[in-house]
């Protein structure tokens, strides 16, 4: 093929990506732009009925009396503000779990100066009084509700919240669609898109042929469930486009021989910062840092670390100035030391007692009894890996071709970081205690290796170009990628529900 057919070839290509990657983002958008906790809409949509009829008795009433005009409406807007009628009627905001309002909770208690604790800026304990603003998700210590989820990223989400706030007014409790799908976009849409950038570099760089390439570009685009979760604020979505690029980054080190500063700053930057948002990318984190220190030494000492260092200062200063600790909350759950519990105590909101649901959690949440069925189902069963998102069989296949290819040392090299980071942490969720064991939660997969799909789209392409030169492998690599995507859009408003297997195996009786 002379270099003009194979440059049309490859801007044919480029075309389809980009085209891939903006009916991606369009769906994405579309659904942010339509998040809401539409669960609520009928039972709001009855309340908010009953206080107009309460409001129609009242003004009745007022009429007889003889007030009208602009006292009338004064004295209607005194009754609603006293029972507080629109803050129970009014039900529905774009927040959909007690795992996302966490984070949301924090941002709020960080920026409004009148949800402020005095000497506790991350304690939550008066964003959680207003209507709609529950969480489960939550610690008490030091007198003190916080949330359980590391402060870092809330943080920086405080940090746009606080610039919004100041030039609006506008708060996520006045205007929670505007201000909160605002942020939506900025923190999970923007960044989605340089995943996707970087991501189909990749897979120009390591695919080839034509069919293969698209194929995983399809799968990225649509198959995996980055694009499900892209409607909520949670920590796997930043994890996984930090992967993405630190990934990038090492590559152009690794495969080009790249020395300048800027690859060693973004590989150690967004290599630490995705173990900050999920803690087990710890092991990508460990295992890129080895590699460069061995291929790159000085740079990686004056590049990389000093990158590390500030992802590193920022994670355990804002966790000690939230909670005087190094330890995120999560990490205080001693079943031997009750004052090394965070997670049992009692609150109060709105004037009643509650105890933490943590303390006698529901459903899923009781965490998986059996070591071997939990590894059954987060493998193959109703949350697994390979039978929701069964494209990820390629990346099996593609890992096991890589490290088979003598020829290519490089390409090994990276078979080998990808599938051994894998099997570590597969083996740490594995081998956690039966509280750990609940899939996640709530939740429409199994979010804990949601990060890795960047690693696990690189290794998919060798199988998906192993499978493009016959009709039949590339029926069955279409079915894998069909099943794929019908998992991700399965919860189609909100990713915190069950999966469709689990679903359908309750449906069929299933009691599990």
């Amino acid at each position: 093929m002379n270099d003009s057919i194979a440059e049309s070839r490859a801007q044919l290509r480029r075309n389809v990506y980009t085209l891939l990657i903006a009916l991606s983002t369009a769906v994405v958008l579309g659904r942010v732009l339509a998040v809401d906790s539409i669960d609520k809409i009928a039972l709001e949509n009855y309340r908010v009925k009953k206080v107009d009829e309460r409001l129609d008795r009242e003004r009745t009433k007022l009429q007889r009396a003889g007030v009208r005009g602009e006292a009338l409406e004064r004295r209607l807007a005194q009754i609603a503000e006293k029972d507080d009628l629109w803050g129970w009627a009014r039900l529905r905001r774009p927040f959909l779990s007690g795992n996302d309002r966490s984070r949301w909770c924090t941002v709020r208690a960080l920026v409004e100066d009148d949800l402020r604790v005095e000497g506790h800026p991350y304690a939550i304990d008066r964003v959680i009084q207003e209507p709609g603003w529950d969480t489960i998700d939550m610690v008490k210590h030091d007198g003190h509700l916080y949330s359980s989820k590391p402060p870092l990223f809330p943080t920086m989400m405080a940090a746009e919240y606080w610039l919004i706030h100041r030039l609006t007014g506008m708060t996520l409790e006045t205007h929670p669609y505007v201000v909160g799908r605002f942020m939506l976009v900025t923190v999970n849409l923007l960044p989605l898109l340089v995943y996707f950038w970087l991501l189909a570099r990749l897979i120009e760089r390591f695919g080839t042929t034509d069919w293969g390439r698209l194929l995983v570009m399809a799968a990225a685009a649509f198959g995996t469930y980055l694009t499900t979760f892209a409607v909520v604020i949670n920590n796997h979505l930043p994890a996984a486009i930090s992967a993405a690029v630190a990934l990038y980054a090492a590559v152009r080190i690794w495969f080009d021989d790249e020395r300048r500063w800027r690859y060693f700053v973004v590989a150690g930057f967004f290599a630490a910062f995705a173990a900050a948002n999920e803690l087990p990318a710890l092991t990508l984190f460990g295992a890129l840092s080895l590699a460069l220190l061995w291929k790159a030494p000085s740079r990686t000492m004056l590049g990389y670390l000093p990158a590390v260092l500030v992802v590193g200062g920022a994670f355990f200063a804002t966790n000690w100035i939230a909670h005087e600790d190094l330890k995120p909350p999560y990490l205080h759950r001693s079943e031997t030391n009750p004052d090394d519990n965070w997670y049992r105590y009692e609150y109060q909101r709105n004037g009643k007692t509650h105890r933490s649901y943590w303390e006698n959690p529901a459903g899923v949440d009781r965490g998986e009894p059996s070591p071997l069925v939990y590894a059954a189902h987060i493998v193959v069963g109703h949350h697994g890996v390979f039978s929701l998102t069964p494209v990820w069989l390629l990346s099996a296949a593609g890992t096991v071709i890589w490290l088979c290819r003598r020829r290519d040392p490089q390409l090994r090299q990276l078979a080998l970081l990808i599938g051994g980071v894998t099997a570590v942490c597969l083996a740490f969720y594995l081998t956690r205690g039966q509280h750990h064991r609940n899939y996640g939660g709530v939740t429409s997969g199994f979010r804990w290796m949601f990060w890795f799909s960047p690693l696990w789209l690189a290794v998919m392409l060798p199988a998906a170009d192993a499978m493009a030169g016959r009709r039949w492998t590339r029926g069955i690599a279409l079915v894998l990628l069909v099943l794929s995507v019908l998992s991700a859009s399965y919860p189609t408003w909100n990713p915190w529900v069950h999966p469709w297997l689990m679903d359908y195996l309750h449906y069929l009786g299933w009691g599990g």
